[in-house]
């Protein structure tokens, strides 16, 4: 019988514990275990999550894939003011927006969500705390087609309809100017934190370009691979998703280092643009959108994973 160090011209090294940071394909004993250990890698991955109750377009939402708030957005009767809660699993009704709408802002968590702006062109804000949504200041400029990122209590709105350049902050109360984005565009996507942000994508015209913000002004970044717009996020500033969107419509993710975009080797089962989501870079949500037709369809996203198994030598 061969012996390992025959097949690969080296032992199996012995530990008393598993090493940190190890390779893919690395392996070694475990003396404490009394077993072979590996380093393996799991591929990039969408699944199928529980469908939204109500198929629409347009929405928004934010928090993580096992708890998200979608709301918002256009449904078969026309603009709405739903909001659904996502448990990992499946979606239940929340109670409504105070304001039906569409094309808006959103960040935050499930419990502690902010919408704001939106169609027909308005600069409505409402905070969410897990039970209803209530009235806030307003934002300086109305406008729609924009988007948003950071926390109920600090928060950034940037770009817009039209085509706007303009930088918003929230700080749980009012809404103060920021510095402008180096390029006014609108249906965009953000994600991050008021002082470490990132948007990306957009219109017009359909654009790849990606910009970093650290509370006070904007710097270019690295350009997508695929110029986009009507997207959806996750992540933050540097560890960020690209998701969907169009022209055409994309099922294609793109990961954010900091500095480039990388294609994800995953895609999702149904391309589609105007879609809601959010998420962390290792595991992140998407729902809703227009594909063909409005989609009520959930997907999952779990990135490549290094994980240390055991080996079953019997």
């Amino acid at each position: 019988m061969s012996t390992y160090r025959t097949l690969k011209g080296y032992n199996i090294k012995s530990v008393t514990s598993d090493p940190s940071n190890t390779k893919e394909g690395q392996i070694w004993y475990n003396d404490t275990s009394n077993k072979i250990r590996v380093n393996t890698v799991k591929p990039a991955v969408f699944a199928s999550g529980g469908n939204l109750n109500e198929a629409k377009q347009q929405l928004t939402g934010c928090g993580t894939q096992t708890a998200n708030l979608a709301f918002g957005g256009e449904a078969p009767g026309g603009t709405t003011a739903n909001s659904e809660e996502y448990n990992g699993s499946s979606w239940s009704e929340g109670n409504n927006l105070n304001s039906g709408r569409r094309l808006l802002g959103g960040c935050g968590t499930q419990t502690a969500g902010l919408g704001f702006g939106g169609y027909s062109t308005t600069a409505d804000t409402e905070e969410y705390n897990g039970t209803s949504w209530s009235e806030q200041n307003n934002m300086s400029n109305a406008r729609y087609s924009l988007t948003g990122f950071g926390t109920q209590t600090a928060a950034v709105a940037c770009g817009g309809h039209p085509d706007l350049n303009n930088t918003e902050e929230y700080g749980g109360t009012s809404w103060t100017a920021g510095g402008n984005m180096n390029t006014g565009r609108r249906d965009l996507a953000g994600t991050g934190t008021l002082t470490a942000g990132l948007a990306f994508g957009g219109q017009s015209p359909t654009t790849a370009a990606t910009e970093e913000y650290d509370g006070s002004s904007w710097t270019a970044g690295g350009n997508m691979n695929n110029a986009r717009n009507l997207l959806t996020r996750g992540g933050t500033q540097t560890a960020a998703l690209a998701m969907g969107g169009q022209s055409p419509n994309f099922s294609a993710v793109e990961e954010y280092d900091g500095s480039s975009w990388t294609t994800s080797p995953a895609t999702m089962a149904t391309a589609r643009s105007r879609l809601g989501g959010d998420g962390t870079s290792a595991l992140a949500l998407v729902y809703g959108g227009e594909s063909t037709a409005n989609t009520a369809a959930t997907e999952e996203f779990t990135n490549l994973i290094n994980e240390v198994t055991s080996l079953d030598v019997s």
